[in-house]
């Protein structure tokens, strides 16, 4: 952790909703005029798409079906814990992005599923912000988890989980369900053994849960909306939460035990932006004394 560079971090496996949470922060950095060093976790997958395939199709080969990006041999978790480490210490540090469609990659002249070449991040951040798979993953090797001042956990239930990434895949990758259904079951070793494991040493969870049937997310045909569902979320350390004020200001909210509030779906950014906001206070506040320019 780190008075002068802060680091938050978002970690959710894909379909989970991590974009939900980064949009809330994206506007929260806007209002309160931070300058925030963006960095994507796909930026830190080991291969490109063509890569991945043939990586894949090396790997079942030899009888392994569950080599995925949700593993350590598909990521540079050591690169990623380096960034963290180095920003940490001094603001500065490498990045890529990764170009998932033709849209982003059309800047820089490159196939989708690429990444750009590595560059140093802008000077002159306020603080460092991560958004993919690994913002908190802790292996033999490498314990990312120890450097962000704010780790935030994003795991709908499952089959909500995989009812958004079926639909999702379908309908704007354009994959058949057959090769959606393959790649939950491919990932499921490492989501159990790599994905999961975070959500005990994130500093807040949100989890959706629908409130409509979704007991077979295989045949589901949509996506339960915000407003058929609920949020839970859990503080790791409730003191010095105002759960009196969430409640408040977010109507249809409700305690389930003494660290975890209850909000109707449609108020999550809601609550993001009110739990949230202050954490962004008193981060920034933290940096211009370490600064020496309050």
């Amino acid at each position: 952790m780190s008075e002068k560079h802060p680091i938050i971090a978002i970690t959710g496996s894909s379909g989970a909703g991590t974009s939900t949470v980064t949009r809330t922060f994206a506007n929260i950095f806007r209002r309160e005029g931070v300058k925030a060093a963006i960095i994507e976790g796909d930026s830190f997958h080991r291969y490109d798409r063509k890569e991945m395939r043939q990586r894949m199709a090396e790997e079942e080969a030899k009888g392994n079906r569950h080599f995925s990006h949700f593993g350590p041999e598909a990521n540079l978790f050591e690169e990623l814990e380096n960034l963290f480490k180095t920003y940490a210490e001094t603001g500065r540090g490498r990045c890529r992005k990764y170009l998932h469609n033709e849209e982003e990659a059309a800047p820089y002249g490159q196939e989708p599923g690429t990444f750009t070449p590595w560059e140093e991040l802008p000077p002159d951040t306020d603080m460092l912000f991560y958004e993919g798979l690994h913002g908190a993953v802790v292996t033999d090797k490498v314990n990312v988890a120890q450097y962000p001042d704010l780790l935030i956990g994003v795991a709908p239930s499952i089959n909500l989980e995989w009812i958004q990434k079926l639909i999702r895949d379908k309908t704007q990758r354009r994959y058949s369900q057959e090769a959606v259904v393959d790649t939950i079951l491919r990932r499921m070793p490492h989501y159990v053994n790599y994905i999961c494991p975070q959500f005990a040493v994130t500093h807040v969870n949100f989890q959706r849960v629908p409130v409509v049937d979704t007991s077979n997310p295989f045949i589901a045909r949509d996506i339960p909306t915000a407003d058929e569902s609920v949020c839970v979320i859990r503080f790791a350390k409730p003191k010095g939460i105002d759960f009196p004020y969430l409640l408040s200001m977010i109507d249809g909210s409700w305690m389930s035990r003494a660290n975890t509030i209850v909000v109707p779906g449609g108020k999550m950014e809601l609550a993001m932006q009110l739990i949230f906001t202050p954490f962004i206070w008193r981060m920034m506040e933290r940096r211009r004394r370490a600064l020496g320019l309050a």
